[in-house]
């Protein structure tokens, strides 16, 4: 007997008294189930965002790929609803794929997208692009001085001297085979009268899917009077009655003070064993001025 009144008074407070409190309660678990539930209910969404490509080191594309993918994503709602399209970047993985023409297909296997949790890549489109991957390679080229203007009236330009002469660049091989030089930004020499040096002058490669390691060089002129020529004849030293006849080509005003005992000619033996003469310069000369049409008179 004590059993069953215990057992009705349970049932009583359970089913029969606060009423308005249990509704409450009921309503608020019935609604913060409904919410989560509903938020976390899987949904897809299309998003169109930047492809970006990673390639080995080693390697170069050398077509135009697409800028732009549209990527699908599934999961939850509410996470799907905060994202925004300059907030991802499609990033196709082509590091381990050979050089060549190629057709790639994009999957979630090979293009990653840095997503939430709970959120996934479903599939990407287009699905297949084309690739045309070109193994890399360097070469060292001459640097060759660009100039404009001229010196000014009675001067000339001796020699430029490019420092350093030679660089390095990098790309890929159909493109770096058909190089063989790197030239200067211009160089302005109007009005230059005397020797100067153009410091930190950047460097143009003729192709822009070429990359030149040293971007700047020095540029050195060495400027002064305009050259003339004037002819000697001067006996050869060690032999009795033989002259040679040579060409100065030297600055006008220290070319006309020079006289012909200033030279000095010898015998020497050239590469291939043979005797043939050789003209000493004064040391004013040495740096400024060219021999020409040197012959042994009979």
């Amino acid at each position: 007997m004590a059993g069953k009144l215990f057992a009705k008074h349970v049932v009583r407070k359970i089913f029969l008294e606060d009423w308005g409190l249990k509704v409450i309660a009921l309503v608020i678990t019935l609604g913060l189930w409904f919410g989560v539930t509903g938020l976390s209910t899987p949904t897809v969404q299309r998003f169109n965002v930047a492809l970006t490509p990673r390639i080995s080191n080693n390697a170069e594309i050398t077509n135009a790929l697409p800028a732009e993918v549209d990527i699908v994503l599934s999961g939850d709602k509410r996470k799907l609803e905060q994202l925004n399209n300059s907030d991802l970047t499609a990033t196709l993985d082509l590091t381990d794929v050979v050089p060549g023409d190629r057709v790639i297909s994009l999957t979630p296997d090979n293009v990653y997208v840095n997503l939430p949790p709970g959120i996934k890549l479903s599939e990407i489109q287009p699905g297949r692009i084309a690739v045309n991957l070109e193994a890399v390679e360097e070469k060292e080229l001459e640097v060759r001085a660009e100039t404009k203007g001229a010196p000014a009236a009675g001067f000339e330009v001796y020699a430029s001297v490019v420092s350093p002469p030679r660089v390095k660049v990098r790309g890929p091989a159909s493109v770096v085979r058909t190089l063989d030089s790197v030239e200067t930004a211009t160089i302005d020499l109007a009005g230059k009268k005397n020797d100067f040096t153009a410091q930190q002058i950047a460097l143009n490669v003729a192709n822009a899917k070429a990359t030149v390691f040293n971007t700047v060089v020095d540029v050195f002129f060495r400027i002064g009077e305009r050259r003339v020529e004037r002819a000697f004849t001067i006996p050869v030293t060690g032999l009795d009655g033989r002259t040679v006849s040579f060409i100065i080509y030297a600055p006008r005003t220290l070319l006309s003070q020079t006289k012909p005992e200033t030279f000095k000619v010898e015998m020497i033996l050239n590469d291939k064993g043979e005797e043939e003469p050789q003209v000493s310069l004064p040391p004013e000369l040495r740096d400024v001025a060219e021999v020409r049409k040197l012959r042994l008179n009979p």
